[in-house]
């Protein structure tokens, strides 16, 4: 399955593969087929990287899902004054352009706030990437009163992000909800009760990965 939002950048690189390879048919024969491959083997990696598996997502609303597949790289204390107005445990996931780039919500609730920033476009892993790069912010309300924060933040190559929730939307765990592209990272704010099931150095898969678990 591919994500819809791949749909006009591989219509974008299938035009120009067709242009280039028309162009080609008039090298040899051989430099031909090259320029075949190179152009077959660039439009494969685009379909890969707009990939989206279906996930099996947990059939309990209190737990806390990966809204991103990749690498936990950060674990720390933080403060926010935007939507939790305290403080919480950051847990940040590197997406590598190898990684599936479809984001998922990471917790049930009601979606009651959302910002989006311009910014710029630090290396993913850099510590000020979450306050200084372009990236998008969610807040969803648990229906036990939990507030969770979740970031789509943009890398050195990613430029941009997409998303499709709303202020006042009721969001399921693990539903899709955007994209970014070409690699890029993902914050997760949960308050500082809320026992981890990951640490530093982790792999996660949107949707499936336990986070942690919102207690009685």
């Amino acid at each position: 399955m591919i994500a819809p939002e791949g749909y006009s950048t591989l219509a974008t690189v299938f035009i120009v593969s067709a242009v280039i390879a028309w162009g080609g048919s008039y090298l040899g024969s051989a430099a031909s087929w090259v320029v075949y491959g190179l152009l077959m083997l660039t439009f494969l990696l685009f379909v890969y990287f707009f990939r989206d598996p279906e996930r099996s997502i947990p059939d309990n609303h209190d737990l806390i899902v990966a809204p991103a597949d990749g690498k936990v790289v950060r674990i720390q204390k933080v403060r926010d004054e935007r939507y939790l107005h305290g403080e919480g445990t950051q847990i940040s996931i590197f997406l590598s352009p190898l990684d599936v780039h479809v984001n998922r919500v990471p917790v049930s609730g009601k979606l009651e706030y959302v910002e989006y920033f311009p910014g710029k476009f630090l290396m993913a892993w850099e510590d000020h990437a979450s306050e200084q790069n372009e990236r998008a912010h969610f807040g969803v309300r648990h229906p036990s009163g939990y507030k969770i924060l979740f970031k789509q933040i943009t890398g050195f190559m990613a430029r941009r992000i997409v998303y499709h929730i709303r202020e006042g939307d009721e969001l399921k765990a693990g539903q899709r909800f955007g994209i970014m592209k070409f690699s890029s990272r993902m914050d997760l704010v949960l308050p500082p009760d809320i026992e981890l099931r990951v640490q530093e150095g982790d792999r996660t898969v949107a949707g499936e990965s336990i986070i942690g678990e919102i207690g009685p």
